[in-house]
């Protein structure tokens, strides 16, 4: 779908806009959550909506506890007038975010926004955005992103997709269909019928591009899809089992894993070429192959040691070493788009972790804990991660957490999901 989507800088004619000094310091210990105001934006249409998708996007990070704020006698109908900052001060509020929506003649809006730090009276922000009528969601994202980013200093992750597999059915006999939704949960769609089993997309970081694996009773295939153009085709042809597929960062690549007679190796298919090479030759089982963001390294999994356990190599098969060595078994390695970490599913003691740990294997942390949880997947912002959270009773879920582990909540998708990949920010 094409957006027609802008942003820039909104000029300030108001006193007292200067630097304020509220922040939230997301590397310290436990955080509280930093109380903010987020009146309905003034004008008629959306200004309401976009104020409410903004409140969950903030509330949902963890780091933001949005307040009712109903009560505060200052409506703040017009964006161009100061806010009466002692009515803000008295909800608690430490930052305040308002907003004016504007209708073109031609049907499109147009989005201004201020931040404003309400006890030093100073405004840290203010944007203008226009859109077309129907990409309203997406201007509350960017706002989302930019409060995100001025308050904690982190690029925001608001303005993305994610691609999940969609499960329904009884335990045994799943139908598994692709799915994708943006990341607070809204728009989902489903792209496969349910005829086979979907399994693993992955995102490409350079374009809304997805790769994925599916199954049927003839065998597995691995499929190419632009979301732009709708576009699918399928990506070579193998002996044997092809999975877990992942685009290179410059998305001219992708890796998976060929299975064939007991073993598995991974390969490397070049996009332009078609031509795939089997950098793996060990009679162990090799798979989950994840790019270092720079496509020099790539991390996996293999049971070369005994059980499975998590390796690096050169992009070209050379240099293999292992970086894992605690108790457990590790799987599905994924690298950080930021590069300094590697997330990764432990199974250990009868229970299931997401975890991470530094590329050379220092300084392991487990950030869950459950009867299942597995296939991490990062934010475009390497701050977060997204997961499968599986009970005894089955019904995956899909759950976020950070990476110091303290803020963890169930993703806002309601239906049963497993396999998640998040997409890099939307251009």
């Amino acid at each position: 779908m094409t957006l027609a989507l802008a942003g820039g800088a909104f000029a300030a004619a108001l006193p007292g806009v200067a630097a304020a000094q509220i922040e939230i310091d997301i590397d310290k210990g436990a955080v509280k959550p930093m109380p903010v105001a987020i009146p309905a934006f003034a004008g008629a249409q959306r200004g309401a909506d976009i104020a409410q998708v903004i409140s969950g996007n903030l509330e949902r990070s963890g780091l933001f506890q949005p307040l009712n704020v109903a009560g505060v006698p200052d409506k703040l109908t017009d964006v161009n007038i100061q806010p009466r900052f002692p009515d803000w001060q008295g909800t608690g509020a430490q930052a305040l975010i308002n907003g004016q929506v504007t209708v073109g003649a031609d049907g499109s809006l147009r989005v201004d926004f201020r931040l404003w730090d309400t006890f030093s009276q100073q405004q840290l922000l203010g944007l203008q955005f226009t859109s077309t009528a129907e990409n309203w969601r997406r201007v509350a994202h960017k706002i989302s992103d930019a409060v995100y980013e001025r308050l904690t200093g982190e690029k925001g992750y608001f303005d993305t997709r994610v691609a999940f597999v969609a499960e329904s059915g009884p335990k045994l006999n799943r139908v598994k269909r692709l799915g994708i939704m943006d990341q607070d949960g809204a728009n989902p769609q489903f792209i496969t019928d349910g005829s086979s089993i979907v399994m693993t997309p992955r995102f490409s970081s350079t374009s809304q591009e997805l790769t994925y694996m599916a199954l049927r009773p003839t065998g597995s295939s691995i499929y190419l899809l632009n979301l732009q153009t709708n576009r699918q085709e399928t990506v070579g042809r193998f002996p044997g089992m092809v999975f877990a597929p992942r685009f290179s960062p410059d998305g001219k690549k992708v890796a998976f894993s060929v299975e064939k007679g007991g073993n598995s190796d991974i390969y490397v298919l070049d996009l332009r070429t078609r031509q795939s090479t089997r950098i793996t030759t060990d009679p162990a089982i090799d798979t989950s192959p994840s790019f270092s963001p720079d496509g020099s390294k790539i991390v996996f999994n293999s049971d070369r040691g005994g059980q499975a356990q998590l390796y690096v190599m050169n992009a070209d098969g050379s240099g293999v070493r292992r970086i894992s060595y605690g108790g457990g078994r590790y799987t599905t390695p994924v690298w950080s788009p930021r590069g300094d970490y590697i997330a990764f599913t432990k199974q250990t003691g009868g229970q299931f972790h997401i975890g991470v740990m530094r590329t050379d294997g220092g300084d392991e942390r487990l950030l869950t804990t459950s009867y299942l949880d597995e296939g991490p997947t990062w934010a475009p912002n390497g701050r977060v991660l997204m997961f499968f959270r599986e009970s005894s009773a089955g019904n995956p879920r899909l759950w976020t957490v950070d990476i110091t582990g303290r803020i963890l909540r169930p993703a806002a998708y309601p239906g049963a999901a497993s396999d998640p990949a998040w997409s890099p920010l939307l251009d």
